[in-house]
């Protein structure tokens, strides 16, 4: 008797996913792993496993990578202040390369001969994965529904689901969702009303932050701790990656930060509009610079600014495991061991701003800066530094 052939599916246990799990079952005659991986996303198990279940899906797996999420791909995203055309923090771009890898994992522990993943045809995750899976699984065949289905458009995944039965999830106003992706560091939201960029978003869409005019008439404080260029604690408090994030995120979402309506340049070549949502994030982000700023010197400040852009479109690209981002991970972390204090923020209705910034580094010498009389810094060579420089002007 020939074994049964096996495909591991990326399973949300919701509409399109739930679809795709039906339609690898009646296309391909072969056994569907439904693999999750819990990422800080709103994860609902018990869907998961009742609609999996209810599709005939007899292993279910659901892996908890929050820890591994933050400490190894968020963390060093935020190292490089990596933001994609001056604004994304790339929440989505970054969890795609971890979610590949582990499914890679399961369908060789498996011996899976394909995976798959629900990503549309038009949109930049179909390359994530993809680029992914074949970093990790070269052999393993990859099955993309979305680009070789019959199913052209929302009303034809309805009217599939209604034919078998599959549960189709309603927004807060009762209509089909917009396409949502969340997980510990960000939620994105897509499609609809959205699509039309003179649109504005409506309130309703928004899921871990509270408008700024809603959010508190008093300012919020909250200081991090950081060591070797890593946050490790929040008012004192050592806490995990995850949970550090995740605390984040509440304090910064109650008080309205880290929304970001962006129309942005996907790879494939497309325009998109997109709202964002990366409180906790955004308040990383800035604290992470405060601390740098008082800790490393201008030439390698000077130089992560200069590498960051590529950075960040090598990560949006999908290009995580590529000896390009690797190689210029080693440049932005060449000094994060000198990278450690205390950042003291002030929140208050979506703004932040640095109150203070406490380290041991001398690379900040209050001798140096000061307007008071000293000898620590010689001003007589400052004439002879500019008198270099008109040198140079007329040659660059």
């Amino acid at each position: 008797m020939k074994p049964i052939k096996k495909i591991v599916l990326a399973y949300s246990g919701g509409l399109d996913t739930s679809i795709i799990l039906k339609w690898l079952q009646q296309n391909y005659k072969a056994e569907i792993i439904a693999y999750t991986a819990d990422i800080g996303q709103k994860i609902d198990r018990k869907k998961i496993f009742q609609n999996a279940k209810k599709l005939g899906v007899k292993k279910i797996i659901i892996k908890d990578l929050k820890d591994i999420f933050v400490k190894n791909y968020v963390y060093p995203m935020i190292r490089a202040h990596a933001v994609y055309e001056g604004h994304y923090l790339l929440g989505t771009s970054i969890a795609r390369p971890l979610i590949a890898k582990d499914q890679i994992r399961v369908a060789k522990k498996y011996k899976a001969y394909a995976v798959s993943h629900g990503s549309t045809g038009k949109g930049n995750d179909q390359v994530r994965f993809e680029l992914g899976y074949h970093y990790f699984g070269p052999k393993i065949k990859i099955i993309t529904p979305w680009r070789i289905w019959k199913l052209r458009s929302r009303t034809d995944l309805i009217n599939y689901a209604k034919k078998y039965e599959i549960p189709i999830p309603k927004d807060k106003k009762g209509a089909s969702p917009f396409s949502v992706d969340d997980n510990l560091f960000h939620t994105s939201t897509e499609g609809k009303i959205l699509e039309n960029p003179k649109n504005s978003a409506p309130e309703f869409i928004f899921q871990r932050t509270v408008s700024p005019e809603k959010s508190p008439n008093k300012a919020s404080f909250v200081t991090i701790g950081f060591k070797k260029g890593d946050p490790t604690t929040i008012n004192g408090k050592k806490l995990s990656p995850s949970k550090l994030l995740e605390k984040l995120n509440s304090i910064a979402g109650s008080n309205g930060i880290g929304r970001v309506d962006l129309v942005e340049n996907r790879f494939i070549g497309i325009k998109s509009r997109g709202v964002y949502e990366t409180p906790g994030g955004t308040l990383l982000i800035n604290a992470h610079r405060a601390i740098e700023s008082v800790t490393l010197d201008k030439e390698t400040m000077h130089k992560k600014d200069e590498i960051m852009p590529k950075y960040a479109e090598l990560i949006y690209n999908g290009y995580w495991y590529s000896k390009a981002r690797l190689k210029l991970q080693k440049i932005i972390d060449l000094k994060r061991s000198k990278v450690n204090g205390v950042v003291k923020l002030k929140l208050y209705k979506g703004n932040v701003t640095i109150v203070s910034r406490i380290t041991k580094s001398n690379a900040y010498s209050m001798k140096k800066v000061s307007f008071e009389e000293n000898k620590s810094f010689n001003k007589s060579s400052v004439e002879r530094f500019i008198n270099l420089h008109k040198k140079k002007l007329r040659s660059f």
